[in-house]
């Protein structure tokens, strides 16, 4: 059990957190969410023991051990990836450190054969005689491959030294597990082993990420960081956001008689607590959720952002036809080739790869940013497009300027009557009301970027819309407005994301860029992943040698 006790902290005259009081109790997943700057890592890191509290304290039961995943990608450059692993549980590292120095000794005595006993016996009741072979298990489930688990940490690539820290923190079975954003650079299938492993763990699991899928599949309860306190909520991500929009339409529903609004909200909670999907995890979040009783829930405080992609005219019967399309990386490796496929009304299209290089590659060639080194693509003529790349930078370099000035320099042809009001307007959709609107491009947030960006695509009325993880920066509630927006829009999507919600409620269908070749399957994301033939056309179309390390 860890116990939050009255914390407070503040930084000059901002409080971030105001008497918050919290227990997270064993056998239970947390999903921390809140906006972005609302605090969710400063949180983690407090209750790591990294931040003191401004007041209050973090109580720990006797004899818990907490592992963290690190965040420090250079913090064990000179360990070898196999010690780093075995670093996550410190205090088998400790012993095994000071028996194998006994045991180096020149003059061993008896006093020494004495205490290398004792440290034997504490290595035996911490699992330390498996424990190189259960760290080297999780190294290669994770995809870091046996013949790295030797190499020292900083002659890997940045993406395989995240799965070595993660490794680390879920070595040796922590009764504490503090995971900041693990499934950062994780490709689909770790993502969906990582999933299956903390829905098994039987101890705490506190854990902020921005994927919806891991969220729904991981938690057994939300604690919301909202307004300087932290409330915690029975229920997956899924849960909490649909039952706070049902409680909120409730509570403005004022014709609507209470039996009626209760009986809603009953349906509401056995339909969810029915619909488990993973053993252990999916058991014990029904257990909750059957116990969970409806003053429990609230309506959300959230403000999201207005979304709306409207479309000038409809596309006509040619949309984009691509015929050969190919092109290589600077070292000569082929990122697609013979990329061979036209776009059909109604098409939602997810493109995925396993170099996202190629991904924004192409992107970037059909928005006429970059050439191909062979083949062509031809755009119908009723095509308007709006792209959102994954780059976003050039965007907001050169002078200074305000949001509102911004923005007046993307309005399109069409629009005539643009005004102060209008493009408040646009602003004001994407949560940039009153003096915000004047705020300077120079010192924008990541994620105040994207939501610029997206008002400026709004201002072209498009009729195809291209995403390059489009999810980037954005916090939950702007990924769940952007997400019901592509799913409604009656337009053209295109997009690659590393958010699996994202791709599988919008695309209809599904396009593998690979060296060798397409994929192109009409079906959902969910049934991609599932299909055997595409299994197979993937161990035909990528080398065998895998991908050049990053």
């Amino acid at each position: 059990m860890i116990r939050v006790n009255n914390v407070t902290l503040s930084f000059g005259k901002r409080v971030l957190f105001d008497e918050v009081n919290l227990t997270f109790t064993k056998g239970n997943c947390y999903g921390v969410i809140g906006a972005n700057g609302a605090g969710k890592s400063t949180f983690l890191k407090i209750l790591a023991g990294d931040i003191e509290p401004s007041k209050g304290s973090i109580e720990i039961a006797s004899g818990q051990r907490m592992a963290v995943l690190n965040q420090n990608h250079f913090a064990f450059d000179e360990d070898t990836v196999l010690h780093t692993v075995l670093k996550g549980h410190q205090k088998m590292w400790k012993v095994m450190q000071e028996r194998d120095a006994i045991y180096a000794k020149a003059d061993f005595s008896e006093e020494d054969g004495l205490r290398a006993g004792e440290l034997e016996g504490e290595f035996g009741e911490m699992g330390g005689y498996t424990a190189e072979s259960d760290a080297a298990a999780l190294l290669s489930d994770l995809g870091v491959k046996e013949s790295l688990h030797s190499s020292l940490m900083k002659e890997l690539a940045g993406v395989l030294k995240v799965r070595v820290l993660l490794a680390q923190a879920l070595f040796g079975n922590p009764d504490i597990l503090i995971l900041d954003e693990p499934t950062n650079d994780l490709d689909v299938e770790t993502i969906n082993w990582l999933e299956n492993f903390l829905a098994d763990y039987e101890n705490i699991v506190i854990v902020v990420s921005h994927d919806r899928h891991f969220l729904d599949a991981v938690c057994t309860h939300v604690a919301d960081v909202d307004r300087q306190k932290i409330k915690i909520f029975t229920g997956n991500y899924t849960f909490w956001y649909e039952s706070s929009q049902l409680m909120a339409r409730q509570l403005s529903d004022k014709n609507k008689k209470t039996e009626d609004k209760r009986a809603a909200l009953l349906e509401f909670i056995a339909r969810f607590s029915a619909n488990a999907s993973k053993s252990k995890q999916a058991t014990s979040r029904k257990k909750a959720l059957e116990k969970l009783t409806i003053e429990e829930i609230e309506p959300s405080n959230r403000r999201y952002p207005g979304i709306i992609f409207k479309q000038l005219r409809e596309v006509g019967n040619q949309i984009l036809n691509i015929e050969k399309l190919a092109k290589k990386a600077e070292n000569g490796r082929f990122l697609f080739s013979n990329v061979t496929f036209s776009v059909n009304k109604g098409d939602k299209i997810a493109f995925v790869s396993k170099d996202h290089l190629a991904l924004s590659t192409f992107f970037r060639i059909i928005s006429g940013e970059v050439v191909p080194d062979g083949g062509k693509y031809e755009w119908g003529t009723t095509v308007t497009k709006a792209y959102l790349p994954n780059d976003n930078s050039e965007y907001f370099e050169g002078e200074q300027i305000n949001l509102m000035d911004w923005l007046r320099q993307f309005v399109p042809p069409h629009v005539t009557d643009v005004d102060e009001p209008f493009l408040r307007g646009f602003l004001g959709k994407m949560l940039f009301s009153g003096e915000e609107v004047l705020k300077n491009t120079h010192v924008l947030s990541g994620g105040e970027k994207v939501r610029c960006m997206l008002s400026r695509m709004m201002l072209q009325d498009p009729n195809v819309v291209i995403l390059d993880e489009p999810t980037n920066h954005l916090d939950l509630e702007s990924i769940q407005s952007f997400n019901e927006s592509m799913s409604n829009f009656k337009g053209i999507v295109l997009l690659t994301s590393h958010d699996h919600t994202f791709l599988q409620t919008v695309a209809n269908r599904v396009i593998e860029l690979t060296p060798g070749g397409i994929i192109d399957r009409l079906m959902s994301f969910d049934e991609y992943l599932e299909d055997a033939r595409v299994k197979q056309l993937r161990e035909e179309l990528y080398p065998k040698e895998g991908l050049v390390k990053a």
